[in-house]
């Protein structure tokens, strides 16, 4: 353990999130499994011991700030700081999200608290932890939809998927990750965003054309990026996407 980077990923009991945990662990991390229930936690994290990597559950609700100020102040006491951090956990509103004359107030609502202000709740919770990392890294889970530019393209793949909420709780996430990336400028802590891509996960009903061992690839890499890679970055598996 001593020696052992330290990595907390949301929403890392299942899907891309849970394929991060299990990736990033095979590098040797400490795997720091957040989850909203902590059983399901307890579980993924008891799949990944058996395969050999340190996994550890955190129960972990993104949208609540008596669980993250819990989790930033275990690992204070445990770890004493941070090393990456992958802002993974999120929703869509479907079926009462879509195009902005039909989405639901209260469901854009929703989305928004869960895949904005969740992450920005947990990175500024996780900051002080970070900034005493030697390489922090700060990888924000975002989507194609989340594009301004690619949303206004009609001849894009995806142009039809109009859903105001989660587009837009992605293109908010953007946002994040271009001003904290800005703001940590002159630190060793690196801050990127990650389109998985189109992934077979239980938030499309399992209709996406990648597996979820692709779908982790884009933030893994940027998780452990070294001292010369970028900041205040959205990419893909191909490369640079438009803001």
């Amino acid at each position: 353990m001593v020696g052992s980077r330290i990595a907390l990923v949301t929403g890392g009991n299942k899907g891309i999130g849970f394929e991060i945990c299990r990736q990033i662990g095979r590098e040797g991390f400490v795997i720091l499994l957040g989850a909203r229930d902590p059983d399901l936690g307890a579980e993924a994290a008891a799949r990944l011991r058996g395969e050999g990597i340190d996994a550890r559950p955190i129960a972990l609700d993104v949208t609540s700030a008596g669980t993250i100020s819990a989790v930033a102040a275990a690992i204070e006491s445990e770890f004493q700081r941070l090393d990456v951090l992958v802002n993974n956990a999120g929703i869509t509103g479907r079926p009462d999200d879509g195009p902005p004359s039909v989405a639901g107030i209260d469901t854009v609502r929703r989305v928004m608290e869960t895949n904005f202000l969740g992450p920005l709740a947990v990175t500024q919770a996780m900051l002080p932890l970070l900034r005493k990392s030697a390489a922090g890294r700060i990888v924000n889970v975002s989507s194609g939809l989340g594009s301004l530019t690619l949303n206004g393209d009609p001849d894009w793949e995806f142009a039809g998927v109009k859903l105001l909420g989660y587009n837009a709780s992605k293109a908010a996430l953007n946002m994040l990750t271009v001003q904290l990336a800005f703001e940590l400028r002159g630190t060793s802590i690196k801050v990127n965003a990650a389109d998985p891509g189109f992934t077979a996960t239980d938030l499309n009903q399992n209709r996406g054309t990648q597996t979820v061992e692709e779908g982790a690839r884009t933030p893994v890499r940027l998780a452990l990026l070294g001292r010369d890679g970028p900041s205040g970055g959205y990419f893909d598996t191909a490369g640079t996407l438009p803001w």
